[in-house]
């Protein structure tokens, strides 16, 4: 970028943080209400940036789209009930954003995770005060790879989206920021399936770790 970005955004769940371990234990929760037997731990964190959905299509395969959406509340309260508890940042992510902040440059989160679970996560790592914008999944009626969530950041920020920076972990972060005409990276530290190459997502830059992400700031 020829100058600094009014403000880099980030997704949240793969990202910022290591949420899988929580997110994990409310599936397997599930799971046990259901007399059933936990899911490999490796085998659910492949799946956490694709969301609850995902998470319980591999916990219940054998259910249909419609059987498993009742689950999707259950899921979400039990994950609301010790979101930040096992959860960890992810290597590189306090010094990426201490440099943004002692440069100035605003940062915030744009995930699909409820933002109400997503201020809960926020809230536990401390960044109450630091985080310039949050917009959850369920913040506006379309959510990523929807443009819509991208711009709704920027203008409370009082920016142009081509002034961004978006930083995220899945193939929809990348198509949301692309749709919006926002520069994006595609962090190689996340979680995917087998299978997944971010390298053919089409984003702007790819990291592979948290603080690589300054090297593409001027």
């Amino acid at each position: 970028m020829a100058q600094p970005p009014g403000a880099v955004l980030f997704d949240l769940d793969g990202t910022l943080v290591d949420s899988a371990p929580d997110l994990a234990r409310a599936a397997n929760r599930v799971l046990a209400d259901h007399g059933r037997p936990p899911v490999a731990y490796e085998r659910l964190r492949q799946v956490v940036s694709k969301g609850g959905r995902a998470m319980l299509a591999v916990s219940f395969p054998d259910f249909s789209d419609a059987e498993r959406e009742p689950l999707l509340p259950v899921f979400l309260r039990y994950y609301g009930e010790a979101l930040a508890v096992d959860s960890l940042l992810f290597d590189g992510v306090d010094e990426l954003l201490a440099a943004l902040d002692a440069r100035g440059i605003r940062w915030g989160i744009v995930t699909n995770k409820p933002e109400g679970l997503a201020r809960g996560v926020v809230e536990g790592f401390g960044w109450r005060q630091r985080c310039a914008v949050l917009v959850g999944g369920d913040t506006l009626p379309t959510r990523k790879p929807d443009p819509a969530p991208l711009f709704h950041a920027c203008d409370r920020l009082g920016i142009e989206a081509a002034t961004a920076l978006y930083v995220g972990d899945d193939l929809r972060d990348v198509q949301a920021a692309r749709a919006a005409g926002m520069p994006c990276v595609a962090a190689l530290w996340g979680y995917r399936e087998d299978g997944d190459d971010p390298h053919r997502w089409q984003a702007d830059h790819v990291a592979a770790r948290a603080t690589d992400v300054l090297a593409l700031l001027p």
